[in-house]
């Protein structure tokens, strides 16, 4: 390991570290973009993190953007943060889950006998004539985003677009060669944005891509997971039955806005 003396070679080295950054930092230019300007945090110590967040290295925060976190007890540090900065912050609380065979390699303990085996669902096969497995393509982005419920305008339609480049989607198409269910993954690795159009819906659509994609992402090695807001209890149940493993944890958002 080389010893780095003075201040040019500290900033040489900066210069070089700054060309490495991860894409999704570069793409953080838009501050009005909180798709794209979100946080994920975890501290081992989150009562005394605010000297280390207020930062402007860490977080810019000028900028429209979301905080994600399973730590609920960053909530207090967060709105002092706002506070200081003269925002306003918004904090929703989802139930988290883990996908069955992550859980069975990351979090064994979880486990116990009521946690069902994904296979031992009995849902009712789908109709293969009818619905076709297929990948979204930048085309279907207009559509994703009007059925998205944090969607439905311009930025989140370009973030819809960007995910839909960059990871694995999975749609079903039905008799007219249109997406009617689909869901992805975003940056942050979780698989979110599922929806089915209403015309299609009662189906189990939802579920048998759902399925497609964790049995595909899982022969992968991806970890999976995914929230669910805890008023929605049809999602809550396609995810249950699918043997996904409710965390003892909830999944945090903070969404902030400066004046």
């Amino acid at each position: 390991m080389l010893h780095l003396q003075g201040p040019q070679m500290l900033q040489l080295l900066e210069k070089s570290l700054l060309k490495h950054l991860p894409e999704s930092l570069k793409e953080m230019t838009d501050d009005l973009d909180h798709y794209t300007n979100t946080y994920q945090i975890y501290s081992k110590d989150p009562k005394n993190c605010q000297e280390f967040l207020s930062s402007p290295e860490v977080i810019n925060w000028k900028q429209h953007l979301q905080i994600q976190s399973l730590q609920a007890s960053l909530d207090k540090v967060i709105k002092n943060l706002v506070a200081i900065h003269s925002g306003q912050v918004k904090h929703t609380q989802c139930f988290l889950y883990m996908v069955h065979d992550t859980a069975k390699k990351l979090a064994p303990s979880l486990l116990d006998g009521k946690n069902a085996s994904p296979d031992g669902d009995k849902s009712k096969s789908l109709d293969q004539e009818m619905f076709k497995y297929s990948t979204l393509d930048i085309t279907h982005a207009a559509l994703v985003n009007k059925f998205w419920y944090f969607g439905g305008n311009e930025r989140s339609q370009r973030f819809i677009e960007r995910c839909i480049r960059t990871f694995p989607s999975f749609c079903l198409l039905g008799p007219e060669g249109t997406p009617v269910s689909w869901t992805m993954m975003d940056q942050t690795g979780e698989l979110r944005i599922g929806a089915t159009v209403p015309e299609y819906r009662g189906q189990s659509l939802l579920y048998h891509i759902a399925r497609c994609q964790i049995q595909t992402l899982g022969k992968l090695g991806f970890p999976m997971y995914a929230h669910v807001d805890k008023a929605n209890h049809i999602t809550q149940q396609v995810t249950l039955r699918l043997g996904n493993i409710p965390m003892p944890c909830d999944w945090n958002q903070w969404n902030y806005v400066p004046l």
